[in-house]
This record gives structure tokens, C-alpha cells and sequence, in this order.
């Protein structure tokens, strides 16, 4: 059954707490890449933030009965995610390994895309080993940064969550959000550039 393109994340709630399974099939599908970012951000494995999301999910369709719409369905979901992927994430020198070793292939070329880069369409061979080089010390940085700074920054840069989301998630106040991702990055910055890369 195709359902009208209008129908509201909190109508498909509706359904789905009536009964409907297609309802919540949709409404996973409408949610599954900021889910699946969101679990990434926290423990820095696609394999682990792949069994986050299935477990955020499974919760999610346990306790349906128990949202009320005070909040919007997504962002429900996403504190329920933001829980069990840090449930996960055992011990902060566990995240310092998966950080450290996170490649570039497997996390995807976007997931740490934080620092401001001049595209070229033609970059000499050594000007690719050095941005591989920058890549990977950035990723290595980012494990260093206090757990606050760290988790605001990775969820802002996943582009998939706004401010309000990621507040939710952290259980912050978005003004207190936004200082932690610019702290994050100043932070980030000046360390670069103590390691000698420009500062763009």
C-alpha cells in the first residue's frame, strides 16, 4: 500500500501504535540514514553503528505505546540511538582505538570533513598524500578532545542532525551545543597548525 507523500511522521506514530507494522516500516525508512550517522558519530565503527541502529529501533517499536508527540518522532529516536551507542561505547580508550584506527574507506569520506578544504579538480600526487596525511591526523585529534566537544563535533559534522537534535541527544541546551562544536574546532585549529599545516 503506497501512502500519500503528506502523511506526517507523527500520523505514521499513530498508525503504527494502532497496529500498523508498514507505518513503522516507513517511518525507519524516513529515519534510517540519521539514525545510522548519529550511532557513527559515537562509536566510530559503520559495523557497530549498524547494531546500534538496529537496537535503536527495536526499542523504539517496543516503547511506541509511551511516546506521546512531545517531541518531534525523530528526535525520539535519536535520543534513544544517541543511549545505546554510547551504551556501547564502553571506555573512552575503546573510542580512542576505533578513532585512531577508523580508515577513511570504512567511515566514509565525509565523517570527519571538519576542516575547511579548497577543492581542486587536479591536485599534484603530493598535495593527495598530504591531504591524506592532514585526514589522518584530524581523525587522530578528534580522539584527544575532551568526550563533550568530541561527541558535539562528530554529531554537527555528520550534517545530518540540527542543533536542536543534537541537544536532545546530549541533554544540553543548543547555545551550550554550538560552543562545544566552535571549541571543538579552535581547538582542532591551533593544533594543526602547532603540527605545522596551514591555517586556511
Amino acid at each position: 500500500m503506497t501512502r500519500p507523500l503528506e502523511v506526517s511522521d507523527l500520523d505514521l506514530v499513530r498508525m503504527a501504535q494502532a497496529g500498523d507494522t508498514e507505518a513503522f516500516g516507513e517511518l525507519v525508512e524516513r529515519n534510517r540514514r540519521a539514525v545510522f550517522r548519529a550511532a557513527l558519530a559515537a562509536v566510530g565503527s559503520p559495523a557497530e553503528a549498524d547494531d546500534v541502529a538496529q537496537e535503536a529501533f527495536v526499542t523504539a517499536w517496543q516503547k511506541l505505546d509511551g511516546f506521546r508527540g512531545e517531541s518531534q518522532f525523530r528526535t525520539w529516536l535519536l535520543s534513544i540511538t544517541w543511549r545505546k551507542a554510547i551504551d556501547r561505547r564502553q571506555t573512552i580508550s575503546r573510542w580512542l582505538k576505533l578513532a585512531a584506527s577508523s580508515s577513511r574507506d570504512e567511515a566514509g569520506d565525509d565523517m570527519f570533513d571538519i576542516i575547511e578544504r579548497v577543492p581542486s579538480s587536479r591536485r599534484a600526487q603530493d598535495e593527495v598524500m598530504e591531504s591524506n596525511e592532514l585526514q589522518r591526523d584530524v581523525r587522530k585529534l578528534i580522539g584527544t578532545l575532551p568526550r563533550k566537544l568530541r561527541d558535539s563535533l562528530l554529531l554537527a559534522g555528520t550534517g545530518e542532525h540540527t542543533y536542536d537534535e543534537i541537544g536532545q541527544m546530549l541533554g544540553a541546551p543548543v547555545g551550550t551545543v554550538k560552543w562545544r562544536v566552535a571549541e571543538a574546532r579552535r581547538v582542532l585549529k591551533r593544533k594543526l597548525t602547532a603540527m605545522g599545516y596551514a591555517n586556511e
